[in-house]
């Protein structure tokens, strides 16, 4: 962690209110994974293109995540099944900036991500007769859900110059449930976020160059699967060789 931190003095700070313009709730989504021994070229070669997010001059970030499924994990499942519509629901804590929403993520039939919440006071094992509702409304659909596992990371979260683009790196990534836990912390798992896809990203642009290319992963079915072996896993299994792979790099 410090040395990821020190990396990231080099950048021109922007602010939470002056990120307003790059909210991206509805988006689309390009992710990289890589071995963190790559970060401190990584930042060499995108420095002139992005600013970082700093909060109380902190530039790297907590997120603390609970997610919920239905005890037949319908939400993996459908993920698994690469079924379009899918949805994710979680509690995540935005540690640094102290605020903590209820969160349903909607992957549309056209690779669209669209991201609806719920501002509350605390994260809680249960939905709440209102956090049940507004999920319901926001799925078109009433489910029983529960809570699965806990996803923790640290992320910085880098402003393009020019485009309207945010790039996520998250880092320290650890993962849980009431019988096992987990980790990524030799992983960086990078996010580009964009109103639409555009392969004029600086940052596709510089992983490209450094042979690191776009890849399919999703943080919930990742833990899942390394927490709970019982679940459907063939359509998954190339990408786990693959992190394995990068892991030993």
């Amino acid at each position: 962690m410090n040395t990821v931190t020190k990396y990231t003095s080099n950048f021109s700070p922007i602010s939470l209110k002056n990120m307003d313009g790059v909210k991206l709730m509805n988006r689309t989504d390009t992710k990289f994974a890589f071995n963190v021994n790559k970060i401190q070229d990584i930042f060499e070669k995108i420095l002139p293109y992005y600013d970082v997010l700093e909060i109380d001059n902190k530039r790297i970030h907590s997120y603390k995540s609970l997610y919920f499924d239905t005890s037949d994990r319908k939400f993996y499942n459908d993920h698994h099944n690469q079924r379009v519509n899918r949805h994710k629901i979680r509690f995540r804590e935005y540690v640094d900036s102290g605020l903590i929403y209820l969160e349903v993520k909607c992957k549309t039939n056209k690779g669209k991500t669209v991201k609806k919440r719920l501002k509350v006071d605390k994260i809680s094992k249960s939905l709440s007769i209102e956090q049940q509702e507004y999920v319901n409304n926001v799925i078109g659909d009433s489910l029983k859900v529960m809570p699965i596992q806990w996803i923790n990371f640290s992320r910085i979260t880098l402003v393009h110059k020019v485009q309207k683009e945010r790039l996520t790196l998250d880092v320290n990534l650890d993962y849980s449930n009431t019988n096992s836990s987990g980790d990524l912390r030799k992983i960086i798992i990078a996010e580009v976020k964009q109103e639409r896809m555009s392969r004029a990203s600086d940052f596709i642009r510089i992983a490209k160059e450094m042979s690191i290319f776009p890849m399919r992963i999703s943080k919930y079915c990742f833990s899942s699967l390394s927490l709970d072996n019982t679940l459907k896993q063939n359509r998954f299994k190339e990408k786990q060789i693959f992190i394995n792979k990068i892991i030993q790099e």
